[in-house]
């Protein structure tokens, strides 16, 4: 079996594990203890050698926006503070029109769901240092016009321009409507499945704004019952297109500030208009469209002066294309594109016409962050997981394709902010033993200039813990090598049998085995390995960055690979001769809670217990985009949906098994749940069920999850 290894510990040295003292407990995980340093709402400014950053003075309770030089790191000047402004006590983000003489302040915000808020916002001058309330009522995604004059955003589904001379708001839609019409802001799927909220953009010169419409009037509504503390639930009723159902329809207009007028951009062939974005000609702008199976993928330009579009781009898969935010147009308007289609995820250059002049990147090995472009020196810069698809490294390419250069130089997760004009970056690392860590480096060497902050306080906190080591290394399974983390108790000895837990999450390109510094569970997995539990997880078939067709493989049978992975994996761990394999668990939340419940069912006989968090049962309960992008719809694709649904496997239930959903799930409903529940009792199978109310997919809040956490860790310890 082919092995990498990381056996450095967190501590300092064998020694200090085997001199611990302190256990880590779940009180400290779930009440910020471990908690890390970072740098909040980063800037860099337009100059390209400042930054400016949000901080908190918490003894003083003052928000402000502070200026920083990146070659000393020295703080310049407050930019803004709640300190010179009365009428706003705080403020939770900041946003910059172009000329950076402006800033937008976002303050009484409350979340609508995943990425989507309302707020109210300010804009503040920084010559005369005034401020002006862009509106009386809660607004979303304000956005300055490219001269700072004018802002747009949307309310109540209606997009509105407030222009901050004369203090006019011009109403530019007027027919949205709740639960029907949505002008300017993605629908819930778009939102959750698209990654983004605003669907209006402004040209380059701000005389148009292109926005989309979503007409969702024929999409089924799902409803919630909100409990609270009244006498009477209340109920939360939303647009939520389930696999094989209706879509909202979808068209694209564009607005003319100075007359008012609008033109609706012929689009008879767009399913999805997936993403939006001007060209640096303002009369230009580009339009991703995407057919319902999300296999066809055409790059639409759209002319204002013409009214007419044409195909730059076509791109198609057997499977599915990913939509991502690289596309960038450069002055000339040829483009940067990243693409799968060579069987890995490369960065492509186009002219404006779709004719490719060069691929830029090329190996077994995936780009998996595209950070922009350096006009002056012609060298685009990228995240890649070329040195191991557990890492991730900074690099440069020329525009030629030649002259690649690592930036990066430690080991783990490497991640960059760029200076405006590209001459710095702030290098963010942390691996398995090293806390994040945020360095300033030199853009045109990857040489580490000054350290900005470190976590080498948290670092000395976990000495005196008992924390045993996080291994890497891979399993051969299935006729592949997988990768794999193990955490084995401090005083593991090799003649003992130890019982397993294993974790995993399994989704359609994701990753649970990285080499970065860990997050909440990891302290809980250490605390499960104080207790004599070994802990491990197994990123199978259909996870990311080992190229398309390790991906894709799962394609219209999810939970099919990815559940034979596990099993097979927990087979071949229970044969070493450190594991019980009697003793086997497993656990997973969402993706994670669909595999481990058809792990315990189709697994039965390997797996002793297993934990099921907000889990999706059945795929035909799931929303369109996500569910049909890798399955297709129910209509055509039955039998990959209901073969692998646990509902479908109850009767199969022998080992120890808790399902737990919050009952305000906007995005894995708890109707999965529910029918699990149902089947499991028609089976007659005994199982254990926690239901949390009013909590969303997270299910968090107050003492939420220490609570949820002791639960799982009582579980654990009764049945494994």
């Amino acid at each position: 079996m082919k092995k990498y290894f990381i056996f450095s510990f967190l501590l300092m040295g064998l020694t200090g594990i085997l001199t611990a003292q302190k256990h880590i407990t779940l009180e400290e995980i779930w009440g910020g203890a471990f908690s890390t340093r970072g740098m909040e709402v980063l800037h860099s400014m337009k100059n390209g050698k400042q930054y400016s950053i949000l901080n908190f003075d918490k003894e003083q309770r003052v928000v402000s926006v502070d200026k920083y030089d990146y070659s000393t790191l020295e703080k310049v000047e407050t930019i803004v503070s709640t300190r010179d402004l009365e009428e706003i006590p705080y403020f939770t983000s900041y946003a910059f029109n172009q000329d950076e003489n402006k800033v937008l302040l976002a303050t009484d915000v409350e979340p609508v769901y995943r990425r989507s808020k309302l707020g109210t916002y300010y804009v503040y001058d920084l010559a005369d240092r005034k401020t002006v309330k862009l509106s009386e009522h809660r607004i979303q995604e304000p956005t300055f016009s490219p001269d700072g004059t004018k802002v747009a955003f949307v309310f109540n589904n209606n997009i509105y321009i407030k222009d901050l001379h004369s203090g006019e708001t011009t109403q530019v839609t007027t027919d949205g409507e709740k639960n029907s019409i949505i002008n300017g802001v993605t629908d819930w799927v778009y939102e959750e499945e698209f990654a983004f909220v605003r669907a209006f953009e402004w040209n380059a010169d701000g005389t148009h704004l292109a926005y989309i419409r979503f007409d969702e009037s024929e999409v089924p509504e799902f409803s919630m019952d909100i409990y609270g503390k009244d006498l009477y639930p209340s109920q939360q009723v939303f647009k939520y297109p389930k696999a094989g159902e209706n879509n909202a329809e979808v068209s694209l207009y564009v607005y003319g500030i100075s007359d008012g007028a609008t033109e609706k951009v012929d689009l008879e062939e767009a399913y999805y208009i997936p993403r939006i974005q001007w060209t640096n000609d303002a009369d230009l702008l580009s339009i991703q469209v995407l057919n319902r199976h999300q296999n066809n993928l055409d790059l639409v330009l759209y002319s204002i002066e013409e009214n007419n579009t044409r195909v730059a781009l076509h791109e198609t898969d057997e499977a599915y294309i990913d939509i991502t935010d690289n596309l960038t147009f450069l002055k000339d308007n040829s483009f940067i594109w990243t693409s799968e289609k060579d069987g890995y995820n490369h960065i492509y250059h186009y002219d404006i016409n779709g004719k490719l002049i060069r691929q830029l990147t090329e190996g077994p090995w995936e780009v998996t962050r595209y950070y922009g472009y350096d006009q002056k020196r012609k060298r685009v810069f990228y995240q890649s997981v070329e040195n191991g698809s557990v890492n991730r490294d900074v690099y440069a390419v020329k525009l030629n394709g030649k002259g690649k250069q690592r930036l990066s130089s430690q080991e783990g997760t490497n991640s960059a902010t760029f200076s405006a004009d590209f001459s710095y970056f702030i290098n963010s690392h942390s691996s398995v033993t090293s806390p994040p860590r945020y360095t300033l480096n030199d853009a045109g060497t990857g040489k580490e200039l000054r350290e900005i902050v470190n976590n080498e306080k948290l670092l000395k906190k976990l000495e005196p813990y008992e924390l045993p080591a996080k291994e890497f290394s891979t399993i051969h399974v299935n006729g592949n090598d997988l990768n794999m983390w193990m955490i084995r108790p401090a005083d593991f000895d090799p003649a003992k049998k130890y019982p397993l837990f294993m974790f995993q999450y399994s989704g359609p390109g994701s990753q649970q085995v990285a080499n970065q510094w860990g997050s909440s569970n990891d302290y809980w997995y250490q605390m499960l390995a104080g207790q004599g539990y070994i802990v491990a997880c197994v990123d199978g078939r259909g996870t990311g960055f080992k190229g398309a067709e390790f991906k894709k493989l799962t394609y219209q049978e999810l939970g099919k690979y990815e559940v034979e992975d596990q099993i097979a994996a927990a087979k071949e761990l229970g044969q070493r001769a450190y594991i019980d394999e009697g003793r086997i668990g497993i656990w997973g939340w969402s993706y994670g809670g669909f595999m481990s419940s058809n792990c315990i069912l189709k697994g039965n006989d390997v797996f002793k217990m297993a934990i099921a968090v907000a889990p999706v049962t059945n795929w035909r309960f799931y929303d369109t985009i996500y569910t049909e992008r890798y399955m297709r719809t129910p209509q055509e694709n039955a039998s990959g949906y209901d073969d692998n649904s646990p509902v479908n496997h109850a009767d199969k239930l022998k080992g120890a098994y808790l399902l737990v959903h919050g009952t305000a799930d906007d995005n894995v409903h708890v109707q999965n749940t529910m029918r699990m529940v149902e089947a499991l009792v028609q089976a007659n199978k005994q199982f254990d069920w926690a239901i949390y109310p009013d909590k969303n997919h997270g299910i968090y809040g107050g003492n939420t999850r220490l609570q949820l956490y002791t639960k799982m860790t009582d579980f654990i310890e009764k049945n494994l």
